[in-house]
Protein backbone atom coordinates (compact mmCIF):
# COMPACT_ATOMS: atom_id res chain seq x y z
CA UNK A 1 0.00 0.00 0.00
CA UNK A 2 1.40 3.41 -0.91
CA UNK A 3 2.13 6.09 1.65
CA UNK A 4 0.96 9.70 1.92
CA UNK A 5 3.51 11.75 3.89
CA UNK A 6 4.34 8.86 6.14
CA UNK A 7 0.78 7.53 6.42
CA UNK A 8 -1.03 4.86 4.47
CA UNK A 9 -3.61 5.84 1.88
CA UNK A 10 -6.30 4.21 4.02
CA UNK A 11 -5.35 6.32 7.02
CA UNK A 12 -5.30 9.47 4.93
CA UNK A 13 -8.66 8.65 3.41
CA UNK A 14 -10.07 8.03 6.87
CA UNK A 15 -8.87 11.43 8.01
CA UNK A 16 -10.43 13.12 5.00
CA UNK A 17 -13.72 11.33 5.53
CA UNK A 18 -13.76 12.33 9.19
CA UNK A 19 -13.07 15.94 8.25
CA UNK A 20 -15.83 15.89 5.64
CA UNK A 21 -18.26 14.39 8.13
CA UNK A 22 -17.48 17.14 10.64
CA UNK A 23 -17.76 19.84 7.97
CA UNK A 24 -21.20 18.72 6.87
CA UNK A 25 -22.56 18.26 10.36
CA UNK A 26 -22.17 14.50 10.78
CA UNK A 27 -19.12 14.45 13.09
CA UNK A 28 -19.09 12.82 16.49
CA UNK A 29 -18.71 16.02 18.47
CA UNK A 30 -20.62 18.80 16.69
CA UNK A 31 -23.57 18.94 14.30
CA UNK A 32 -23.83 22.17 12.34
CA UNK A 33 -26.76 23.65 10.43
CA UNK A 34 -25.36 26.89 9.12
CA UNK A 35 -24.04 28.81 12.13
CA UNK A 36 -26.15 26.77 14.57
CA UNK A 37 -23.79 24.23 16.13
CA UNK A 38 -24.83 21.65 18.73
CA UNK A 39 -22.31 19.60 20.65
CA UNK A 40 -22.90 15.91 21.21
CA UNK A 41 -25.55 15.51 23.93
CA UNK A 42 -26.69 19.14 23.69
CA UNK A 43 -28.99 21.42 21.73
CA UNK A 44 -28.57 24.83 20.15
CA UNK A 45 -30.95 27.36 18.61
CA UNK A 46 -30.22 30.19 16.21
CA UNK A 47 -30.86 31.56 12.75
CA UNK A 48 -29.99 30.67 9.19
CA UNK A 49 -29.30 33.89 7.36
CA UNK A 50 -30.73 34.60 3.92
CA UNK A 51 -28.81 37.65 2.67
CA UNK A 52 -30.41 40.58 0.88
CA UNK A 53 -29.89 40.67 -2.87
CA UNK A 54 -31.80 43.52 -4.50
CA UNK A 55 -34.73 42.72 -2.22
CA UNK A 56 -34.70 42.23 1.57
CA UNK A 57 -33.05 39.31 3.30
CA UNK A 58 -34.48 37.33 6.19
CA UNK A 59 -33.64 34.77 8.88
CA UNK A 60 -34.89 31.25 9.50
CA UNK A 61 -35.09 30.13 13.17
CA UNK A 62 -33.82 26.59 13.73
CA UNK A 63 -32.95 24.28 16.60
CA UNK A 64 -30.44 21.43 16.42
CA UNK A 65 -30.72 18.68 19.03
CA UNK A 66 -27.62 16.49 18.77
CA UNK A 67 -28.10 13.24 20.65
CA UNK A 68 -25.60 11.74 23.05
CA UNK A 69 -25.64 8.60 20.89
CA UNK A 70 -25.23 8.44 17.09
CA UNK A 71 -28.19 7.70 14.87
CA UNK A 72 -30.36 9.06 12.08
CA UNK A 73 -30.73 12.76 11.30
CA UNK A 74 -34.41 13.69 11.04
CA UNK A 75 -35.67 17.15 10.10
CA UNK A 76 -39.05 18.68 10.87
CA UNK A 77 -39.97 21.85 8.98
CA UNK A 78 -42.88 24.12 9.95
CA UNK A 79 -44.04 27.44 8.62
CA UNK A 80 -43.26 27.07 4.92
CA UNK A 81 -46.58 28.90 4.73
CA UNK A 82 -46.51 31.50 7.47
CA UNK A 83 -50.18 31.42 8.50
CA UNK A 84 -50.17 27.68 9.22
CA UNK A 85 -49.81 27.83 12.97
CA UNK A 86 -50.31 24.41 14.67
CA UNK A 87 -47.07 22.88 13.28
CA UNK A 88 -45.12 25.98 14.35
CA UNK A 89 -46.47 25.77 17.90
CA UNK A 90 -45.99 22.00 17.95
CA UNK A 91 -42.25 22.26 17.26
CA UNK A 92 -41.87 24.53 20.31
CA UNK A 93 -43.23 21.67 22.41
CA UNK A 94 -41.08 19.10 20.63
CA UNK A 95 -37.97 21.15 21.42
CA UNK A 96 -38.95 21.24 25.10
CA UNK A 97 -39.68 17.50 25.28
CA UNK A 98 -36.52 16.13 23.70
CA UNK A 99 -33.61 15.45 26.05
CA UNK A 100 -30.42 15.43 23.95
CA UNK A 101 -28.71 13.23 26.54
CA UNK A 102 -31.33 10.53 25.95
CA UNK A 103 -31.46 11.01 22.15
CA UNK A 104 -29.92 8.61 19.64
CA UNK A 105 -29.32 10.65 16.50
CA UNK A 106 -29.99 14.26 15.62
CA UNK A 107 -33.16 16.31 15.23
CA UNK A 108 -33.33 19.47 13.12
CA UNK A 109 -36.30 21.72 13.88
CA UNK A 110 -37.05 24.49 11.39
CA UNK A 111 -39.47 26.50 13.49
CA UNK A 112 -40.68 29.01 10.86
CA UNK A 113 -39.35 28.47 7.36
CA UNK A 114 -41.09 31.55 5.97
CA UNK A 115 -40.64 34.26 8.57
CA UNK A 116 -41.68 37.15 6.24
CA UNK A 117 -45.05 35.48 5.62
CA UNK A 118 -45.49 34.66 9.31
CA UNK A 119 -44.67 38.21 10.42
CA UNK A 120 -46.92 39.86 7.84
CA UNK A 121 -49.72 37.26 8.27
CA UNK A 122 -49.92 36.51 4.55
CA UNK A 123 -51.64 33.48 3.03
CA UNK A 124 -49.54 31.39 0.60
CA UNK A 125 -47.22 34.18 -0.50
CA UNK A 126 -43.98 35.77 0.65
CA UNK A 127 -44.88 39.47 0.89
CA UNK A 128 -41.55 40.60 -0.58
CA UNK A 129 -41.62 38.76 -3.92
CA UNK A 130 -45.17 37.31 -3.95
CA UNK A 131 -43.89 33.79 -4.56
CA UNK A 132 -45.10 30.62 -2.86
CA UNK A 133 -42.07 29.17 -1.05
CA UNK A 134 -43.39 25.65 -1.61
CA UNK A 135 -43.28 26.09 -5.37
CA UNK A 136 -39.67 27.27 -5.83
CA UNK A 137 -37.50 24.42 -4.50
CA UNK A 138 -34.64 23.58 -4.70
CA UNK A 139 -34.19 27.34 -4.90
CA UNK A 140 -31.66 29.71 -6.40
CA UNK A 141 -28.98 31.61 -4.47
CA UNK A 142 -29.17 34.37 -7.11
CA UNK A 143 -32.98 34.52 -7.23
CA UNK A 144 -35.63 36.47 -5.36
CA UNK A 145 -36.09 36.12 -1.61
CA UNK A 146 -38.29 33.01 -1.71
CA UNK A 147 -35.86 31.29 -4.07
CA UNK A 148 -32.92 32.17 -1.82
CA UNK A 149 -34.80 30.88 1.24
CA UNK A 150 -35.46 27.59 -0.57
CA UNK A 151 -31.79 27.33 -1.52
CA UNK A 152 -30.67 27.81 2.08
CA UNK A 153 -33.17 25.20 3.31
CA UNK A 154 -32.03 22.76 0.61
CA UNK A 155 -28.35 23.18 1.39
CA UNK A 156 -28.53 23.35 5.18
CA UNK A 157 -31.46 21.06 6.01
CA UNK A 158 -32.43 18.80 3.10
CA UNK A 159 -28.88 17.74 2.28
CA UNK A 160 -27.97 17.11 5.92
CA UNK A 161 -30.89 14.94 6.98
CA UNK A 162 -31.75 11.27 6.47
CA UNK A 163 -35.51 11.90 6.46
CA UNK A 164 -37.76 14.97 6.58
CA UNK A 165 -41.31 15.86 7.59
CA UNK A 166 -42.72 18.97 5.90
CA UNK A 167 -45.43 20.02 8.35
CA UNK A 168 -48.37 21.98 6.97
CA UNK A 169 -52.04 22.60 7.75
CA UNK A 170 -54.88 24.57 6.28
CA UNK A 171 -53.72 28.10 5.63
CA UNK A 172 -55.66 31.00 7.15
CA UNK A 173 -58.31 30.63 4.43
CA UNK A 174 -58.50 26.82 4.22
CA UNK A 175 -60.79 24.43 6.10
CA UNK A 176 -58.87 21.16 5.94
CA UNK A 177 -59.14 17.64 7.34
CA UNK A 178 -55.89 16.04 8.59
CA UNK A 179 -54.06 14.08 5.88
CA UNK A 180 -50.61 13.32 4.48
CA UNK A 181 -49.05 13.16 1.02
CA UNK A 182 -47.14 9.94 0.31
CA UNK A 183 -44.93 11.01 -2.60
CA UNK A 184 -44.31 8.17 -5.06
CA UNK A 185 -40.81 8.21 -6.55
CA UNK A 186 -40.97 5.05 -8.65
CA UNK A 187 -38.15 3.49 -6.59
CA UNK A 188 -39.91 0.63 -4.79
CA UNK A 189 -37.50 0.53 -1.85
CA UNK A 190 -37.67 4.28 -1.27
CA UNK A 191 -41.45 4.30 -1.68
CA UNK A 192 -41.74 1.60 0.99
CA UNK A 193 -39.65 3.68 3.41
CA UNK A 194 -41.69 6.79 2.66
CA UNK A 195 -44.94 4.88 3.18
CA UNK A 196 -43.63 3.73 6.56
CA UNK A 197 -42.83 7.35 7.43
CA UNK A 198 -46.33 8.52 6.48
CA UNK A 199 -47.92 5.82 8.61
CA UNK A 200 -45.67 6.62 11.58
CA UNK A 201 -46.83 10.24 11.63
CA UNK A 202 -50.29 8.85 12.27
CA UNK A 203 -52.74 10.79 10.09
CA UNK A 204 -55.58 8.55 8.91
CA UNK A 205 -56.07 9.94 5.40
CA UNK A 206 -53.05 9.45 3.12
CA UNK A 207 -52.83 10.64 -0.49
CA UNK A 208 -50.91 8.37 -2.85
CA UNK A 209 -49.24 11.19 -4.76
CA UNK A 210 -47.91 10.30 -8.20
CA UNK A 211 -48.17 13.83 -9.57
CA UNK A 212 -44.87 15.37 -8.46
CA UNK A 213 -42.24 16.29 -11.02
CA UNK A 214 -39.12 14.11 -11.27
CA UNK A 215 -36.91 17.06 -12.27
CA UNK A 216 -34.68 17.91 -9.31
CA UNK A 217 -33.74 21.24 -10.90
CA UNK A 218 -37.41 22.26 -10.66
CA UNK A 219 -38.67 20.05 -7.83
CA UNK A 220 -41.02 22.83 -6.64
CA UNK A 221 -41.98 21.25 -3.30
CA UNK A 222 -39.81 20.79 -0.22
CA UNK A 223 -40.87 17.18 0.34
CA UNK A 224 -40.42 16.32 -3.31
CA UNK A 225 -36.88 17.71 -3.24
CA UNK A 226 -35.99 15.31 -0.42
CA UNK A 227 -37.49 12.34 -2.24
CA UNK A 228 -35.68 13.19 -5.48
CA UNK A 229 -32.44 13.07 -3.48
CA UNK A 230 -33.27 9.49 -2.51
CA UNK A 231 -34.47 10.11 1.05
CA UNK A 232 -37.89 9.52 2.62
CA UNK A 233 -40.08 12.57 3.19
CA UNK A 234 -43.73 13.17 3.91
CA UNK A 235 -45.88 16.28 3.74
CA UNK A 236 -48.43 16.44 6.54
CA UNK A 237 -51.55 18.58 6.95
CA UNK A 238 -53.17 19.09 10.34
CA UNK A 239 -54.96 22.30 11.33
CA UNK A 240 -57.24 24.75 9.54
CA UNK A 241 -58.38 28.33 8.98
CA UNK A 242 -55.44 29.93 10.73
CA UNK A 243 -56.52 28.53 14.09
CA UNK A 244 -54.32 27.22 16.89
CA UNK A 245 -56.58 24.51 18.28
CA UNK A 246 -55.02 22.31 20.96
CA UNK A 247 -56.16 19.15 19.19
CA UNK A 248 -54.23 20.05 16.04
CA UNK A 249 -51.11 21.11 17.94
CA UNK A 250 -51.09 17.83 19.87
CA UNK A 251 -51.64 15.84 16.68
CA UNK A 252 -48.53 17.44 15.20
CA UNK A 253 -46.48 16.83 18.36
CA UNK A 254 -47.51 13.18 18.51
CA UNK A 255 -46.79 12.78 14.80
CA UNK A 256 -43.26 14.13 15.23
CA UNK A 257 -42.61 11.86 18.21
CA UNK A 258 -43.93 8.90 16.24
CA UNK A 259 -41.43 9.59 13.47
CA UNK A 260 -38.59 9.83 16.01
CA UNK A 261 -39.62 6.46 17.42
CA UNK A 262 -39.68 4.98 13.91
CA UNK A 263 -36.04 5.93 13.38
CA UNK A 264 -34.92 4.94 16.87
CA UNK A 265 -34.13 8.47 18.06
CA UNK A 266 -36.27 8.04 21.17
CA UNK A 267 -37.57 4.98 22.97
CA UNK A 268 -40.82 3.32 22.02
CA UNK A 269 -42.67 2.26 18.93
CA UNK A 270 -44.79 4.53 16.74
CA UNK A 271 -48.54 4.08 16.86
CA UNK A 272 -49.42 4.06 13.15
CA UNK A 273 -52.76 5.38 12.00
CA UNK A 274 -55.57 2.85 12.19
CA UNK A 275 -58.20 2.27 9.49
CA UNK A 276 -56.17 4.26 6.99
CA UNK A 277 -58.11 5.84 4.15
CA UNK A 278 -55.92 5.80 1.03
CA UNK A 279 -56.60 8.51 -1.54
CA UNK A 280 -55.52 7.37 -5.02
CA UNK A 281 -56.54 10.48 -6.96
CA UNK A 282 -56.86 14.11 -6.04
CA UNK A 283 -57.61 17.33 -7.84
CA UNK A 284 -57.50 20.97 -6.80
CA UNK A 285 -60.21 23.16 -8.34
CA UNK A 286 -59.21 26.80 -8.87
CA UNK A 287 -61.18 30.00 -9.29
CA UNK A 288 -61.74 31.05 -12.89
CA UNK A 289 -62.14 34.71 -11.98
CA UNK A 290 -61.75 37.17 -9.13
CA UNK A 291 -64.81 37.36 -6.93
CA UNK A 292 -66.58 36.17 -3.81
CA UNK A 293 -66.57 32.48 -2.88
CA UNK A 294 -69.63 30.82 -1.36
CA UNK A 295 -68.97 27.20 -0.34
CA UNK A 296 -71.95 24.82 -0.23
CA UNK A 297 -70.25 21.91 1.59
CA UNK A 298 -67.72 21.64 4.40
CA UNK A 299 -64.32 20.01 4.84
CA UNK A 300 -64.52 16.22 4.91
CA UNK A 301 -67.87 16.12 3.09
CA UNK A 302 -68.56 13.25 0.71
CA UNK A 303 -69.50 14.54 -2.74
CA UNK A 304 -70.77 12.94 -5.94
CA UNK A 305 -69.33 13.61 -9.37
CA UNK A 306 -70.84 16.84 -10.70
CA UNK A 307 -72.19 17.92 -7.32
CA UNK A 308 -72.09 21.66 -6.66
CA UNK A 309 -69.35 22.40 -4.14
CA UNK A 310 -69.71 26.18 -4.19
CA UNK A 311 -70.57 29.32 -6.10
CA UNK A 312 -68.21 32.01 -7.31
CA UNK A 313 -69.98 35.37 -7.40
CA UNK A 314 -68.86 38.74 -8.72
CA UNK A 315 -68.51 41.67 -6.35
CA UNK A 316 -72.20 42.50 -6.84
CA UNK A 317 -73.34 39.01 -5.85
CA UNK A 318 -74.09 37.69 -9.35
CA UNK A 319 -73.05 34.07 -9.98
CA UNK A 320 -70.01 33.78 -12.23
CA UNK A 321 -69.31 30.08 -11.83
CA UNK A 322 -70.90 27.04 -10.27
CA UNK A 323 -67.97 24.88 -9.15
CA UNK A 324 -68.60 21.13 -9.27
CA UNK A 325 -66.80 18.07 -7.96
CA UNK A 326 -64.74 16.58 -10.84
CA UNK A 327 -65.32 13.08 -9.46
CA UNK A 328 -66.84 11.37 -6.42
CA UNK A 329 -64.79 11.61 -3.25
CA UNK A 330 -64.00 13.58 -0.11
CA UNK A 331 -63.49 17.31 0.29
CA UNK A 332 -59.93 17.31 1.65
CA UNK A 333 -59.95 21.06 2.00
CA UNK A 334 -62.15 23.96 0.99
CA UNK A 335 -61.55 27.70 1.16
CA UNK A 336 -63.61 28.91 4.09
CA UNK A 337 -63.34 32.66 3.57
CA UNK A 338 -65.06 34.76 0.85
CA UNK A 339 -62.15 36.27 -1.16
CA UNK A 340 -61.40 34.44 -4.41
CA UNK A 341 -58.65 35.19 -6.91
CA UNK A 342 -58.36 33.87 -10.44
CA UNK A 343 -56.12 30.80 -10.55
CA UNK A 344 -56.04 30.24 -6.79
CA UNK A 345 -57.46 27.10 -5.13
CA UNK A 346 -61.05 26.90 -3.92
CA UNK A 347 -61.20 23.23 -2.90
CA UNK A 348 -59.54 19.83 -3.25
CA UNK A 349 -61.32 16.53 -3.86
CA UNK A 350 -59.76 13.15 -3.07
CA UNK A 351 -60.98 9.79 -4.38
CA UNK A 352 -60.95 6.94 -1.86
CA UNK A 353 -59.07 3.87 -3.11
CA UNK A 354 -61.25 0.78 -3.29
Amino acid sequence: MFKVRGRSAAAAAGTLLAAAAWLFGGGEDVFAVGPVRAARGASASGFLDVPARGDPGTRIPVTVIHGAKPGKVVAFVAGVHGAEYPPILALHRVRERIDPKALSGTVILVHIANLPSFSRRTVYWNPHDWKNLNRVFPGDAAGTLSQRMARVLTDEVVKKCDALVDMHCGDANEALIPYSYWIISGDAALDARTRELALAFGLRHIIIDTSRTKDLRDSKYLGNTVVLLGKPAVTTESGYLGRSDEEDIVRNVEGALGVMKLYGLIAGRPAPAENVVWIDRYEVVNAGADGVWEPKVGMGATVAEGQTVGLLRDYFGRVLEELEAPFAGLILYIVGTPPANRGEPLFEVGRVKK
